[in-house]
């Protein structure tokens, strides 16, 4: 039965109806109000759509609504144009929707030309949310030139809460935030193991944490908000070193190759004797239990150790195609044409598979840089502190970890080497393949043995002055949340978020994204998607070798290295570089095997 509608509405032309749309007022877009007794104005955040909030006296602010599509004294009355594009654009979720269903369309897109056509779609819209040039750093609330060329720093996508407003986060919410260790024993410690509803396994899990440290890389000691890692992007920093003299002690300065060790007849990272670079290991490891990587913290898992391995293997046989190519060419130009081609694998398999399993999309996602050559794309990028904040996944990590029948603990597994030397490489690929990684929403799923980390994000976000949730939510064109309740579907947390802000517009960042509901069968809530899709696109189509000045044959020595790119997968990197080639991918096999035997094992 059709739901009746007045006969009057019905009888207008389509024409005419969208023009009365368009004269309807806006809705309420959850501006704060601002009132005499605000110490400044700009702490209620009242300029809407990226209105830039100004302040010129103790009460008086401008909002600048420049290149917004917005008008008003708060950016808040939409322009026609910009009120067509809202009654034609469909919401987040309806998007989300389509691409994650109708299997058959999928199919037939897939294998046509509209693949390409909605690909560039995604990586235009997606990257057109990160703005370039940078904007804003931990030090200014303003645009200023230090915030663009100084890549010490994070960059920022919105600017810090002001610090003379009357609550931490503005003017919403209680006069003190909750105590972070408190907040994270109530609603973020695991209870239960929650597996991750879309199949994520440890080889995802490890892949995303080797993957992003490489422009992860947070320096404190300089001062808040910097970073050490000044390229700000994929640059395979975490397998050669950030920097020079790094990178030159872990060369073997023949053939363009890396140094390694021979363990048991297989390859793996040198030392550290054979290679002096700092390594981040407790004392209580000997040296020549200390692998040398690119990443100095990298031998706290044996799964990024696992990582680093496939990548140094991959390296040298990348080295070998190229010497056979090109005998002529010395060991500097050999390393250096090696180091874009592991790049571009990298960006690859990101794009191709990694980002392709988050995303749950049936729209195949396709790693071609050429798609955006026509396009007004700005090739560099910089990390944002809200991306790094944002990509804290420590759900990800199980209760133990599941290898060849034993069943190792954190207190096995941790800064133990001989984990990966024990078992070998094809061994703990198929055993992260086949063992579930944790949910990352929802609330409730951070192991307790890493449930510190997640308080330190927490008490950065806060010295940092990081603004609230709901305001991210509307910088990234999502609708802010109006209670707790519709935020989570869990009334406990409901009713302790209410007791820890007492606002919805006073709930921070992280905890944000980490407590959110998540989508249907899905890792994430909608907003750790929205906003890191932008962020994740940006990065990765923004590096250099993705320009059209780098993106061709001879940049990577040729139809030989090109290929090499071309045609990268997890599969490849892994069996290319082993002597058997294992189950692998970022997802456990639809029809999972037998749980794991639970042997405790002491031998390693």
């Amino acid at each position: 039965m059709r739901a009746s509608v007045p006969g009057s509405v019905c009888a207008l032309p389509l024409h005419l109806l969208l023009f009365l749309l368009l004269l309807l007022p806006e809705p309420s877009c959850h501006a704060h109000e601002v009132t005499s007794s605000t110490v400044n104005p700009c702490c209620s955040f009242p300029c809407q759509h990226l209105g830039v909030c100004v302040r010129y006296t103790d009460d008086k602010y401008e909002c600048d609504c420049t290149r917004t599509g917005y008008h008003g004294q708060n950016c808040t009355s939409p322009e026609f144009w910009t009120r067509v594009r809202q009654v034609l654009k469909p919401s987040p979720h309806v998007v989300h929707y389509i691409l994650t269903h109708f299997r058959w369309l999928w199919d037939i897109i897939n294998a046509s030309f509209l693949r390409e056509v909605l690909m560039r779609l995604v990586l235009t819209v997606r990257s057109n949310l990160i703005p370039s040039p940078p904007t804003y750093n931990s030090k200014y609330g303003y645009l200023s030139w230090e915030s663009y060329y100084n890549l010490s720093y994070y960059t920022r996508i919105l600017p810090p809460v002001p610090e003379d407003c009357p609550t931490p986060v503005g003017v919403k919410g209680h006069a003190e935030l909750p105590d972070p260790e408190l907040l994270v024993e109530r609603l973020l410690k695991r209870r239960t193991f929650r597996p991750d509803p879309q199949g994520s396994n440890l080889m995802f899990a490890f892949f995303a944490q080797h993957f992003t440290h490489q422009f992860f890389k947070t320096f404190n000691r300089m001062g808040l908000g910097f970073t050490k890692a000044l390229a700000h992007g994929v640059d395979a920093g975490h397998v050669y070193g950030d920097n020079l003299e790094r990178q030159l002690k872990l060369r073997l300065h023949k053939d363009g190759k890396l140094k390694y060790q021979v363990v048991n007849g297989e390859v793996f990272p040198p030392t550290v004797s054979q290679a002096s670079v700092r390594m981040s290991y407790p004392p209580s490891v000997a040296a020549d239990r200390q692998m040398a990587i690119g990443q100095e913290v990298f031998g706290l898992l044996p799964g990024l150790g696992l990582y680093a391995t496939l990548w140094l293997r991959e390296h040298n046989r990348v080295c070998d195609v190229l010497k056979a190519q090109h005998p002529v060419w010395d060991d500097e130009q050999l390393f250096q044409t090696a180091r874009l081609i592991i790049i571009g694998e990298t960006i690859r398999i990101v794009i191709e598979e990694y980002v392709q399993h988050l995303s749950g999309y049936l729209l195949q996602l396709k790693f071609d840089p050429a798609l955006l050559f026509g396009s007004q794309f700005q090739y560099g990028n910089r990390i944002a502190l809200e991306f790094s904040q944002l990509y804290h996944w420590h759900p990800l990590m199980p209760d133990s970890f599941h290898i060849a029948g034993d069943q190792l603990p954190y207190s096995h597994f941790l800064y133990n080497t001989s984990v990966l030397t024990h078992y070998g490489v094809e061994t703990l690929v198929e055993a992260f393949s086949l063992q579930r990684a944790g949910q990352v929403g929802g609330g409730h799923n951070i192991n307790a043995v890493v449930t510190k980390v997640a308080v330190g994000v927490i008490k950065e976000s806060r010295q940092l002055r990081i603004q609230p949730f709901n305001e991210y939510r509307k910088r990234f064109n999502l609708k802010p949340y109006t209670s707790f309740r519709q935020f989570t579907d869990s009334e406990e947390i409901a009713v302790a978020l209410e007791e820890f802000y007492g606002d919805i517009d006073a709930l921070e960042f992280y905890p944000g994204l980490l407590l959110e509901k998540t989508r249907p069968g899905s890792i994430f809530g909608e907003s750790m998607v929205e906003m890191g899709a932008p962020f994740s696109l940006k990065g990765l189509l923004g590096n250099p070798i993705c320009s059209p000045d780098y993106w061709k044959p001879s940049t990577f020595g040729g139809e030989a290295g090109f290929a090499i790119v071309n045609s990268a997968t997890l599969k490849r990197l892994v069996c290319q570089n082993t002597r058997t080639c294992p189950y692998v991918a970022f997802s456990v096999p639809a029809e999972e095997p037998s749980p794991p035997g639970s042997v405790q094992t002491d031998e390693l």
